[in-house]
C-alpha cells in the first residue's frame, strides 16, 4: 500500500519559517519524481516545487528564494523547507510522487501565516 504522509505545517507568523516533511512508504522512492504543490479553497492546486531522483530541483518563482526542496533516498522522505514565509504562502500543502504513469498524493498539511 502506498501513502505519503505529509508533516510540519501549522501557525507561524510573517517572516518565520517551518520544514515540511513527506515521508513516503510503498514505493521504489528513488526512482521518483516528487514535488511539493499547494492550494487554498476555491482555487487550483498549483506546484510549488519539483526534484527529480536526480536531485534536479525546480521552484515557482513566487517561492524562489524562500523555498528550499530537497530528498533524503536513504529515508524516503521529502522536504521543503520554507523560510521568511509570507500571509499568501497560506495553504494546504501536498506531497506528490510521480514515475511513469503513476502518481500518487498525500493528504495534505495546512501552513498559516499570519499573527
Amino acid at each position: 500500500q502506498v501513502q505519503l504522509v505529509e508533516s510540519g505545517g501549522g501557525l507561524v507568523q510573517p517572516g518565520g519559517s517551518l520544514r515540511l516533511s513527506c515521508a513516503a512508504s510503498g514505493i521504489t522512492f528513488q526512482l521518483y519524481t516528487m514535488a511539493w504543490y499547494r492550494q487554498v479553497p476555491g482555487k487550483q492546486r498549483e506546484l510549488v516545487a519539483t526534484i527529480t531522483r536526480g536531485g534536479t530541483t525546480d521552484h515557482r518563482d513566487s517561492v524562489k528564494g524562500r523555498f528550499t526542496i530537497s530528498r533524503d533516498n536513504a529515508k524516503n522522505t521529502m522536504y521543503l523547507q520554507m523560510n521568511n514565509l509570507k500571509p499568501e504562502d497560506t495553504a494546504a500543502y501536498y506531497c506528490n510522487a510521480q514515475w511513469s504513469s503513476l502518481t500518487y498524493w498525500g493528504q495534505g498539511t495546512q501552513v498559516i501565516v499570519g499573527s
